[in-house]
């Protein structure tokens, strides 16, 4: 059987679920054979931090929807749940693939985070792979939108294709990292504008200035009220900056994403490029 063959076969399948109820009918699941290697959530922060229910709720979403396998979690610092930790527990189940692949739990490139997590890669006893964050990607304005629908800031319903906007006329898409990390978000705030027919803009939490210069330009362009969407999963540092940043420029804001079903599918997703990635190098 040539290399090619091998690679092909070692690789996940994708299937189809059977149709379910509910606004993520239809999802796309990949099937992992028995031995594949294993799915490593790496969290920000430490497993007493917040963050850490959303980190094994997403972990569980991806095993029983997407890959049939066990996933998870392991956090940057400290003690037995830290990811160093959980990839010296772990054993190479085939000798012609990787024993793990490890997921950063992050919204957008996060230098420290990325560099933390390619440090534990190089030092874990058993072959491992990175695999990229979870966005920049479309599915990350979805779960954006539904956060400002569970917040009454966003309706949810659908008007000729088109979602209206109820409580705020304009949205901040505020998100953690530097002016790249801004400039990755600006993808997700026009997939967001598109679905919401409202005016969107981006800011990083960071920036003060930046956050009212964005609820500015709303209000110059028209929008009444402004509502803040935070660009991050829940663990995250900045997260503590958000209920500060809305105050600060007089607008409301939903909740992070959390184990938003999205955020579980864009997990088995990144984990199969990393995969297939290390399986045809």
């Amino acid at each position: 059987m040539s290399p090619e063959s091998q690679a092909s076969e070692a690789l996940p399948s994708r299937r189809r679920r059977t149709p379910r109820g509910g606004r993520h009918r239809g999802d796309e699941s990949f099937l992992l054979p028995p031995g594949s290697p294993t799915l490593v959530l790496a969290v920000p922060g430490s497993a007493r931090e917040a963050g850490t229910e959303i980190a094994a709720e997403l972990a569980r979403l991806v095993e029983i929807e997407h890959t049939g396998q066990p996933a998870y979690v392991g956090h940057m610092e400290g003690g037995e749940a830290s990811l160093p930790a959980v990839l010296a527990g772990l054993r190479q189940e085939r000798p012609d693939e990787p024993a793990a692949v490890v997921v950063p739990m992050s919204t957008g490139p996060d230098p420290a985070l990325e560099a933390a997590v390619r440090a534990a890669v190089a030092a874990a006893p058993v072959p491992t792979v990175a695999a990229e964050p979870l966005g920049p990607h479309p599915l990350i304005a979805e779960a954006l939108h539904d956060r400002l629908a569970d917040a009454g800031l966003a309706r949810a319903d659908r008007i000729r294709m088109m979602t209206m906007v109820t409580a705020a006329t304009g949205v901040i898409v505020a998100t953690p990292g530097d002016a790249t990390a801004v400039r990755q978000a600006e993808v997700t705030s026009v997939l967001l504008a598109s679905r919401l027919a409202a005016p969107v803009f981006t800011a990083s939490l960071s920036d003060e200035a930046g956050v009212k210069a964005a609820a500015e330009q709303l209000r110059g362009a028209g929008a009444a009220s402004v509502a803040l969407a935070p660009h991050l999963i829940g663990p995250e540092p900045e997260w503590q900056r958000v209920a500060a940043a809305a105050a600060s420029v007089g607008a409301a804001h939903s909740s992070p994403l959390g184990a938003h079903p999205a955020l579980a599918r864009l997990a088995a997703l990144r984990y199969v490029e990393a995969l297939s990635r290390a399986l045809t190098d």
